[in-house]
């Protein structure tokens, strides 16, 4: 304001209009810079709807690499690697571990080996035994002249079972099955054979016992892989009742290497005569005959370790026969002590 005192109101008038159409000049330019710039951010909006993620994101000016005009190219080769191996993993031959590397029987029973092969596809399967290297089987048919084993494997399964029928103790030890994949691949089964266990009880197949006396049975149970959860004892095809109304009943099981279980009857009676079983749950029952004598002395009955007199043979001859085997060695004994006897004469 100064300055237009100075040069008069025309000069100033004329400055403020300079001025004043700097003024309009710039706020046009900038309206239409703004114009164009809202253009172009909806075409960038419409053509980010249209376009996929990426092109998306490059609409919105966040590039995917290091480089602000190309995206970033992921590597995927990596995990399609991985979906390979998994693929091809999940298709290679291979065993089940379910099927058990211990197996135990007894003499006398079937064994039975499992071996699941899981993607066989055209390999076969062969069981060899370990202890001789023979073969035992391959694929479904027998290679061993031993008739007692045999493969199952019915169409389709994964499980080839080695059967061995009438199993022996020799029987035990390591069988492999094998796969002919290459290298060859192989599952080892442990056999153990036990002898099938045997009941016996003591004294069988009688006991005599005088009337009023304790009767005591003892039932052996040897060559067990493991003790027998029960002992049952039948008199004439019954259970016999512990709590029965005559009492006097008891019964002791001990086990171990050789489970023993005992029946004791007291006060022995008539109605105690008959067949008592012993019947373990892993063997067969075995049996014996109780006499109860009253007052008897039956031949076989044995008396502190001596057999009865009744025992012995009988007939008249027994005592004579007896006499003339010692004859000899009377007429020996009697020569050598009394005196030799002289012959008298007629005439003396």
């Amino acid at each position: 304001m100064v300055w237009c005192a100075r040069s008069g109101a025309i000069g100033c008038s004329l400055t403020l209009a300079a001025i004043g159409a700097v003024v309009v000049m710039l706020s046009t330019a900038f309206n239409g810079a703004d114009e164009s710039q809202h253009q172009k951010i909806g075409k960038r909006s419409s053509s980010s709807m249209d376009a996929g993620p990426s092109d998306s994101i490059m609409a919105l000016g966040v590039p995917l690499s290091g480089s602000p005009e190309e995206p970033i190219r992921l590597d995927l080769s990596g995990v399609k690697e991985e979906e390979e191996e998994v693929q091809e993993r999940s298709q290679r031959t291979r065993f089940d571990k379910a099927a058990p590397t211990n197996v135990s029987g007894l003499t006398g029973t079937s064994a039975y080996l499992h071996c699941l092969v899981h993607n066989l596809g055209n390999r076969s399967v062969s069981w060899i035994r370990q202890r001789d290297l023979r073969i035992m089987t391959v694929g479904r048919y027998t290679y061993t002249t031993d008739q007692r084993y045999e493969v199952i494997n019915s169409p389709g399964s994964k499980d080839w079972i080695l059967k061995i029928k009438y199993a022996q103790v020799r029987d035990s030890g390591t069988y492999e099955c094998q796969v002919s994949t290459k290298p060859v691949t192989s599952y080892v089964v442990r056999l153990n054979v036990f002898s099938a266990p045997q009941a016996q009880i003591i004294g069988a197949p009688d006991m005599h016992v005088d009337m009023g006396s304790t009767i005591n049975l003892t039932c052996t149970i040897a060559h067990s892989p493991e003790p027998p959860a029960f002992i049952y004892w039948y008199h004439n095809g019954k259970v016999v009742n512990y709590d029965s109304p005559r009492g006097g009943i008891t019964v002791v099981t001990e086990r171990g290497n050789t489970t023993s279980g005992y029946l004791l009857i007291q006060d022995a009676r008539a109605s105690d005569n008959g067949n008592y079983s012993c019947v373990p749950s892993n063997t067969a029952a075995t049996t014996l005959r109780v006499h109860v004598l009253n007052g008897e002395a039956p031949a076989a009955m044995q008396t502190n370790g001596v057999r009865s007199l009744l025992a012995r043979p009988s007939g008249l001859l027994y005592y004579p026969l007896q006499v003339l085997c010692f004859l000899p060695l009377l007429t020996l004994v009697v020569g050598d002590v009394l005196p030799p006897i002289a012959p008298r004469g007629r005439g003396t």
